[in-house]
């Protein structure tokens, strides 16, 4: 794994323990985040278990690590009992990724959405607290701010959802702390803000914008940025997700179970100053790169328009502090992708 010891001028010195020896079920472990926490946790001698019905997910993510002894598949549905009693068995910890992400696709198909993400997250968490699982890390999202207004993001502060997605992300926060003070089951959520990095998924209309944005100036093609570009977010690299994972499996804080944290850079950026910043990397490996603008087009229904996230939270109780920064980041993603091109369904983007 690339990225753990990238420092930060003028901060503090991190937190460098690492998880070792336990067993730990990823579920959507063929998806962009599940497989960098497979990959890095095989890497510290655990036990891996993946669940995942592949639905999102692909499994040429685990292609490095499915002959590993120590990893098990679970090929199954979350809103499964047997196949979620089967996927936590004996194991110590639960990192859930799994889940119908997008706004668009929520929007466009709100059932389906919402029982994967709040039926699907009740069901696992049901069986994990039966199982007596040490604890249970989650994927929230940004998107639970909605309409709250104020920068930067403060987790005890949320608006009212702006898309079906965004209200199952809340529906799921409010049902793991209802687990934790009811049956004792030690949850820690995380708001991930616009995570980034290599194995992001590039296939299909719901792409996230940066793998969007490369495929496109890859094919010689003008990516198009939805309003006038002014729209910002808090870009995040996916080495930094990982380790504020790892964080909250390792922390002894007691204030920490049962709490919901930003996973962030703490940085904004527009989206005009993300094109430019992705197209001058590419250039350096595609020179006619140079030359692409980008086209502008209507705005996105359930968009906000500015996100920004203190992380002063996950500082003081989990020790976090961002291992790559957003400029980093964005080199480390171009340089993969371009170098991955090709691989993707056997053709280029």
């Amino acid at each position: 794994m690339d990225g753990f010891d990238f420092p930060r001028p003028g901060g503090p010195e991190r937190d460098r323990r690492e998880l070792r020896s336990a067993r730990i079920l990823v579920t959507g472990g063929g998806g962009f985040i599940g497989s960098n926490l497979v990959e890095k946790f095989l890497a510290q001698d655990n036990e891996v278990v993946v669940l995942d019905d592949f639905s999102t997910g692909f499994r040429e993510n685990l292609a490095r690590v499915e002959h590993d002894p120590r990893f098990r598949l679970v090929v199954g549905d979350l809103r499964s009992e047997d196949d979620c009693r089967k996927a936590v068995d004996g194991v110590d910890f639960v990192l859930h990724e799994a889940a119908l992400g997008s706004v668009p696709r929520s929007i466009e198909n709100p059932i389906r959405s919402t029982d994967v993400n709040v039926r699907g997250f009740v069901t696992l968490m049901d069986a994990a607290r039966k199982a007596r699982v040490k604890r249970f890390v989650y994927a929230s999202s940004s998107s639970a701010y909605g309409d709250e207004p104020n920068l930067p993001k403060v987790e005890s502060r949320v608006g009212e959802p702006l898309s079906p997605y965004a209200a199952s992300k809340r529906a799921g926060e409010l049902a793991a702390a209802s687990f934790h003070r009811v049956y004792g089951l030690e949850t820690i959520g995380f708001r991930y803000f616009n995570v980034f990095g290599r194995r992001q998924n590039v296939r299909g209309p719901y792409a996230a914008v940066i793998p969007r944005f490369l495929g496109a100036m890859i094919r010689g093609e003008r990516p198009v940025i939805h309003g006038d570009g002014s729209n910002s977010r808090d870009f995040t690299y996916i080495d930094n997700i990982l380790r504020i994972n790892e964080l909250a499996l390792l922390t002894d804080r007691p204030d920490a179970p049962g709490s919901v944290f930003n996973a962030a850079c703490g940085e904004r950026t527009d989206l005009n100053e993300l094109f430019r910043s992705l197209r001058d990397a590419l250039a350096e490996h595609l020179p006619e790169a140079a030359d692409i603008e980008p086209e502008y087009g209507p705005r996105r229904a359930g968009d906000v328009p500015h996100s920004l996230a203190s992380i002063d939270k996950a500082r003081a109780v989990l020790g976090y502090e961002p291992v790559v920064r957003v400029a980093e980041g964005l080199r480390r993603t171009v340089a993969w992708f371009w170098e991955n091109r090709r691989v993707f369904d056997g053709e280029a983007f």
